[in-house]
């Protein structure tokens, strides 16, 4: 039984904890294997954005991928650096630009998508077809669970956040030592 194990062994056994070993676990391997196409894992949600059209600006991107600005903001300038994405101005807003795939871009992303869609094979390959459609069917739910539940403490957070921040600051007595 659970209980009857020791408190550290019971946070090891999580959901949590697991799902995190898991994803640096795909993170490692990915990396590993994006390296040679000049990909860094955090790349591929805005190389995919951009290429199918579902975001053009940092803002949209940064939301895409579920990061916030100033991470956005470093990843381009990386990736603008490694030759893979280009900015122009937006024409409907001169403050911001718009972002797309350079031809290096092009070229590599396919093939790089398709070595990590191996390694996810080969992942899963002591999984049958159904066990794997149901850890991802699973996992989906268990983003839009965690969504709802952080959306939902978020803004009582955010409240509480704000009055202890408007709290009178109380003085600390001073020390003898003075």
């Amino acid at each position: 039984m659970q209980q009857d194990r020791p408190l550290e062994l019971q946070v090891l056994s999580t959901p949590g904890h697991l799902i995190n070993l898991a994803a640096r676990g795909f993170e490692r391997l990915s990396e590993l294997r994006l390296k040679p196409f000049g990909f860094g894992v955090g790349y591929l949600p805005v190389l995919v954005a951009v290429r199918e059209g579902k975001a053009q600006s940092q803002c949209d991107l940064a939301r895409f991928a579920r990061v916030e600005q100033p991470s956005m903001a470093q990843m381009l300038a990386r990736m603008e650096r490694d030759k893979l994405i280009r900015r122009t101005p937006d024409p409907e807003d001169k403050r911001s630009s718009r972002i797309s795939l350079t031809e290096i871009a092009h070229a590599r992303l396919p093939e790089a998508c398709a070595v990590l869609f191996k390694g996810n094979r080969e992942v899963l390959n002591d999984f049958t077809d159904a066990e794997a459609a149901q850890l991802i069917a699973l996992l989906a739910r268990l983003i839009t669970s965690l969504d709802r539940v952080i959306n939902s403490d978020a803004p009582r957070i955010g409240k509480a956040k704000k009055a202890s921040n408007s709290a009178p600051k109380m003085r600390r007595a001073s020390s003898p030592r003075g």
